[in-house]
């Protein structure tokens, strides 16, 4: 039975009994149907006095291009906590269209560990995702009637991207204004992914809607003759901008198959953006319950470090416990075995993965953190391979064997007991660098540190660049864009057992989102679909079913 199939044939509750179940007052909660709800942010006011509950991180080592199982073992920690008496919710990102049609595919987890209603979630859900589209695009079309009608704040050159969800690479870069109107400047755009977008960014780090409207109105689109930059709050767009984003702002509420609540919003990637749910979801998570489980786009070394290093200074908290994923096939993958070939048995390459785990292991407890190794087990897993892998990890970092996927939080029972007693530990949190050093130090020390990189080249533009941002970035922390599958920014160097390089192409100041984007290597912010796209296997049958999801 595939993962869309199991999720059609649980027993959903309706969404009333999950917010009873949290105690969530009526006039604080929307209904959206019978599966979906939206939570009013003036409830989070309310608790402003209740006592957090316990963080949980889950990360991941350096994928393969299908992913490794993050979500699914979220879901599934979360279900293993409830399992054994404890009150734990989930706080996890919406997913995006352009996997859900590309090659990565869905992002409510799979097997008997998913949220629900599966197909709503990965497609439309609850209209968040089209919101943040459409005030992104609203902007830009401010932008370029600001030019028609006249100039009068003196474009020379904007900076601001039209944005859509969906991987559409012939976006990359456009020519607009060909109409041949009067007064209408031809010039040349480009398109990001939504979850790209800067409003994406700045929606998931807004702490309430004045927040959000204060940091709409910092971002910067363009600049005029004298260099200065132009802002959005200059063409007084961030009002309308606001009243797009004002009921996406408030977090969705969900459920597992379990029954268990899950609170999803926010959707930035890991790779090109900064990859975490929004913080209102986390803080209101935090309050709901006595453990919350969240997680982080792709490999520790993107996900993780932007959650640790951005995230959690505007959160002001930290994570008890950091969950790391591996499995046999990524470990395998980054060994030197050909994506094709990660099934078949292959002990050499698996001690050589291992230490890609390892270097992850290191890099969270760099942060002062502890971590503990989820062995996300697929059906094709040897028991030598297995017992090989927890033999390496014995002694070196804390490990469980999770069988969720195929038996739900009963198979998380030992993950949840273990990161139980992680969360009591004493943990000495320290981001990996200080936001008061410049912009280079703290892309080298990311490189140097994380990546664990020889040096870091930047292209002549990208220096000019810094030193044009260097006095408005002050005290920002970077959000470092590289390719997933690599600790390296070359995707094809899986083993990284030879010195790198860290090579930035280009920088840019998302003022709005109070962070420096730092692209390396040839990381897009407009991803292309594959040769075989999943939209060629998904489908509606005769009675109105949704097929081909995974």
């Amino acid at each position: 039975m595939g993962d869309i199939e199991i999720a059609r044939s649980a027993k959903l509750k309706n969404i009333t009994e999950i917010v009873n179940k949290l105690n969530i007052p009526e006039e604080d909660i929307e209904p959206i149907g019978k599966y979906k709800a939206k939570i009013s942010l003036n409830y989070l006011k309310k608790l402003n006095d209740k006592k957090n509950g316990k963080l949980i991180l889950v990360t991941a080592i350096n994928p393969t291009p299908l992913g490794e199982g993050k979500t699914t073992t979220s879901i599934g920690l979360a279900d293993g906590l409830n399992s054994i008496g404890k009150k734990a919710i989930l706080a996890l990102r919406e997913p995006s269209l352009g996997p859900v049609f590309g090659i990565k595919g869905g992002a409510t987890g799979g097997g008997h560990s998913q949220v629900a209603p599966m197909e709503d979630i990965n497609l439309h859900f609850t209209g968040d995702i089209h919101a943040i589209t459409s005030a992104n695009n609203l902007l830009s079309a401010i932008i370029d009637n600001h030019i028609f009608q006249g100039n009068e704040l003196g474009f020379e050159k904007v900076v601001w991207k039209r944005c859509v969800d969906l991987n559409d690479r012939a976006l990359r870069t456009v020519e607009i204004g060909l109409s041949g109107e009067k007064n209408m400047v031809p010039r040349q755009d480009h398109f990001d992914i939504t979850v790209a977008s800067e409003i994406m960014a700045i929606f998931c780090l807004a702490t309430s809607i004045e927040d959000l409207k204060r940091r709409l109105g910092n971002i910067i689109v363009g600049y005029n003759k004298e260099n200065k930059p132009i802002t959005c709050h200059d063409l007084k767009a961030e009002g309308s901008l606001t009243v797009l984003l004002k009921d996406a702002l408030n977090p969705n509420l969900v459920q597992t198959l379990e029954n268990n609540p899950a609170i999803i919003h926010g959707g930035p990637f890991a790779n090109i953006a900064h990859g975490c749910n929004s913080i209102l979801a986390t803080k209101m998570a935090m309050k709901l319950a006595d453990y919350t489980v969240t997680e982080a786009g792709f490999g520790a070394d993107l996900g993780a470090e932007k959650f640790l290093d951005i995230k959690c200074r505007k959160l002001n908290v930290s994570p008890d416990a950091v969950v790391i994923v591996a499995t046999l096939r990524a470990l395998k993958y980054h060994g030197g075995v050909p994506k094709n070939e990660v099934t078949i048995e292959n002990s050499k390459a698996l001690k050589v993965g291992i230490r890609n785990l390892l270097k992850h292991v290191e890099n969270i407890k760099k942060y002062g953190l502890n971590p503990i190794v989820a062995i996300n087990k697929f059906n094709t897993d040897s028991e030598d391979e297995i017992n090989l892998l927890q033999n390496e990890l014995e002694g070196k970092v804390d490990f469980s064997l999770l069988e969720n996927w195929e038996k739900g939080g009963e198979g998380a029972k030992d993950l949840a007991q273990k990161v139980i007693k992680i969360c009591e530990l004493p943990k000495n949190f320290n981001p990996i660098y200080e936001l008061n050093t410049t912009i280079e130090e703290k892309i080298e020390k990311v490189a140097k540190e994380i990546y664990g990189a020889n040096n870091v080249i930047y292209s002549e533009e990208a220096r000019n660049e810094i030193e044009e941002i260097r006095e408005l970035a002050n005290n920002m922390p970077v959000c470092i864009a590289k390719t997933q599958y690599s600790f390296s920014d070359d995707p094809k160097n899986l083993l990284c057992d030879k010195p790198f390089d860290i090579h930035v192409s280009s920088v840019e100041l998302k003022n709005g989102a109070e962070f420096v984007v730092v692209k390396t290597g040839k990381i897009m912010t407009m991803p292309g679909l594959p040769k075989i796209p999943a939209a060629e296997s998904i489908d509606i049958d005769e009675k109105g079913n949704i097929i081909g999801i995974f």
